[in-house]
């Protein structure tokens, strides 16, 4: 069953061909990322942030004004929006690249999302990433390039790869070790899953749709 996406734009380098709302999608502009936005001629839906990105209050319908001084960046308040919302897949753009310390919080917010039940992809020119919590996540033969997988907190265990160049079965991933680096895709199904914690998985293929919706 397709699902519906809460669509957020960062300040980051915004990469406008994977950018493709369908009605009854939800597109949310954090700080800068109006500006790609409205560059792009995109309907924007919201516009939130403490807007020190953009520089200026934007005059749309829906403004959700923050303050400067907040526990949490405007990409994740913004994905906390669309989660009061209903919304359980997300598409995060403009938040790869830039300021590693921001990287680093959106690849924490694709946590934050998957331990809720809810699924973020961080969608940049070069990489698409998501987090993996107690689940599996499969990818079609079409698939090319590489994939990378992380945990970034307590070990993931039970960790399969199946139908990548290696594989692994029943594995258990640590923070501090970084085993599942440039694995790659072989042109057949693949998989990755985990029993118990949470991964962060990385791939070069932009191919997304499939997922995004699933």
């Amino acid at each position: 069953m397709n699902k519906s996406v809460c669509w957020i734009a960062g300040a980051g380098e915004f990469y406008a061909p994977a950018f493709a709302p369908l009605p009854g999608d939800y597109v949310i502009a954090a700080d800068g990322g109006y500006e790609s936005l409205r560059r792009h001629g995109a309907t924007i839906d919201m516009a939130l942030g403490d807007f020190d990105s953009l520089g200026y209050v934007p005059k749309h319908r829906n403004v959700v004004r923050c303050s400067p001084v907040k526990d949490d960046t405007d990409m994740a308040l913004a994905v906390k929006e669309g989660l009061s919302l209903g919304y359980e897949r997300f598409a995060l753009l403009g938040g790869l690249g830039g300021r590693l310390g921001h990287t680093l919080a959106n690849l924490q917010t694709l946590m934050y999302l998957s331990r809720r039940g809810a699924r973020g992809f961080l969608i940049g020119k070069n990489e698409t990433a998501t987090a993996l919590t107690d689940g599996e996540l499969y990818f079609s033969d079409a698939h090319r390039g590489y994939l990378s997988l992380f945990c970034l907190s307590e070990p993931a265990c039970g960790v399969t790869l199946r139908g990548l160049k290696y594989e692994l079965t029943d594995a258990t991933l640590e923070s501090f070790v970084a085993l599942g680096v440039s694995n790659e895709f072989t042109g057949r199904e693949s998989s990755v899953a985990v029993a118990r914690g949470t991964l962060v998985v990385l791939w070069q293929d932009g191919r997304l749709e499939e997922m995004l919706r699933a």
